[in-house]
């Protein structure tokens, strides 16, 4: 309902204030200048009194945080401070007028805003972050002027660098038919024949051909890079010279074919579909010095430790053993896969840090602690996992599939972040041998292709590995 006096003065204004509260007064000295003056306010005349207007209270307002205190302006000296204090007593409260106001200091006079408001400004009055630019820079080395930013994450190419045609390259997942020597040269085992591949010049020399009655079932270098050994379908074990391509010896003992083979500095492992190990010693007359029993069925991944005291061995039977010098039994039974255990690998980088891969029914990539035999974490690649290989430059490690991916993996450890997948053959990845500089992979697979992919970074230098221009991108044949 209006009032009467609202009605006659032609102003809407809200309940419990009248229309002579409100004027204008001029200063006689300056015409042009307005005062406000003796303004209420609803919320302070009749503060039981509702309406739609919102003026919030500014007396507690951290209003220094955006600057709006600041030393007086030497323009702005001569001005009518009456005025201004009365403008800013409106406009920001009775508080933020006063001379003597908390947020300006008893001696800061009071002068109008300056161009920095609303210009934002760290407020100094609570503690300070520990990640503040200003914390950053006074304190430690790193600050957002700095000259050395994060580094992006390593880029992997995603195409291998060069392919080689590798005819009658065979689709099993229990042999073993790739090595890299530290000499640079590539072993392959072509149905019954073994090809030496110099990496350095490309050059392919036969280096045996085991006849119509045998086969090559795996092949491994000693770890100077000079005499190879050969797994054989018959079971046998030969050692040939690569330099001269001559065979040097042969030794016997298994019952059927040689699936696995693994060099320490001087004894030779050697697995066979028989479920022994057998260890031999090219030093002594009798074809092996020692015989390991303890899978229950085909021993098909075998790795020594770096500092040669165990060895570990994955079979058909999904247990990955772990044997030691002075035993004849295994020093650990691990029986987490529920599928083949071919892919092993030991850690260049901590002492008895073993990982192992499981076959189809398995995917998964385990990691062990051999001092305890405590499983330290896994990873379900999705994938049955053929081959595993450490790298000695960085602290990653990858592997190679088969059913259903066909993938090649890279991960970091021990976060096992994927680093890069890498895709490209159209069969399962059975093979997989590291260069000598630890750098580039090969890859071979039932697709009848030898794959070369450079995915680590130097030792020196941990930048992105690019393509040197030694090896051509097109195809050529291994043989």
């Amino acid at each position: 309902m209006e009032s009467p006096q609202a009605k006659k003065s032609g102003l809407n204004l809200p309940a419990g204030m009248s229309g002579t509260s409100l004027r204008l007064d001029t200063f006689s000295a300056s015409p042009s200048i307005r005062s406000i003056s003796n303004v209420s306010s609803p919320s302070k005349s009749s503060p039981s009194t509702c309406s739609d207007r919102f003026i919030p209270c500014r007396s507690s307002s951290r209003l220094h945080t955006f600057g709006l205190i600041e030393k007086p302006s030497p323009a702005k000296e001569g001005s009518n401070e009456a005025y201004s204090r009365l403008l800013k007593s409106e406009l920001f409260g009775s508080d933020f007028a006063s001379p003597s106001s908390s947020l300006a200091g008893p001696a800061s006079p009071i002068t109008s805003p300056s161009k920095n408001m609303l210009r934002f400004k760290t407020d100094h009055s609570g503690p300070s972050s520990p990640f503040s630019p200003s914390v950053l820079r006074h304190h430690t080395d790193f600050s957002s002027d700095s000259p050395n930013p994060p580094k992006p994450p390593r880029k992997v190419p995603k195409t291998p660098h060069k392919v080689l045609d590798a005819p009658s390259l065979q689709d099993d997942f229990y042999l073993n038919l790739v090595d890299w020597s530290s000499q640079n040269v590539l072993a392959v085992a072509l149905g019954t024949c073994v090809y030496l591949w110099s990496a350095s010049n490309s050059k392919v020399t036969k280096l045996c051909d085991l006849g119509p009655h045998d086969g090559v079932c795996s092949v491994q270098w000693t770890r100077e890079g000079s005499f190879i050994s050969i797994g054989t379908n018959l079971g046998q074990v030969q050692i040939w010279d690569g330099t001269k391509c001559k065979k040097v010896r042969t030794m016997g003992g298994h019952q059927t074919r040689t699936g696995v083979l693994a060099w320490n500095s001087r004894i030779l492992a050697s697995g066979s579909r028989d479920r022994n190990i057998l260890q031999h010693d090219m030093r002594v007359p009798s074809d092996f010095i020692g015989k390991l029993v303890g899978h229950k069925s085909e021993v098909c991944g075998l790795k020594w430790s770096c500092d040669d005291r165990e060895l570990a061995s994955g079979g058909n039977d999904n247990q990955l053993l772990v044997w030691n010098q002075h035993s004849q039994q295994p020093a650990l039974r691990l029986t987490e896969h529920t599928a083949a255990v071919k892919a092993i690998a030991w850690s260049p980088h901590q002492g008895g840090l073993l990982a192992s891969g499981g076959g189809t029914a398995d995917r998964c990539i385990r990691f062990w602690n051999t001092s305890n035999g405590h499983q330290l974490n896994f990873v379900d690649t999705g994938s049955q996992v053929c081959n595993l290989a450490w790298s000695k430059n960085v602290n990653e490690i990858v592997s190679t599939h088969g059913y259903s991916q066909n993938q090649i993996m890279v991960w970091k450890y021990p976060s096992l972040a994927k680093v890069a997948t890498l895709t490209g053959h159209s069969m399962r990845v059975l093979y997989l041998a590291m260069s000598p500089d630890g750098q580039t992979i090969v890859t071979g697979a039932g697709d009848e292709t030898l794959r070369f992919w450079n995915i680590f970074p130097s030792m020196k230098t941990p930048a992105p590995v690019k393509d040197t221009g030694l090896w051509s991108l097109g195809r050529t044949q291994i043989r």
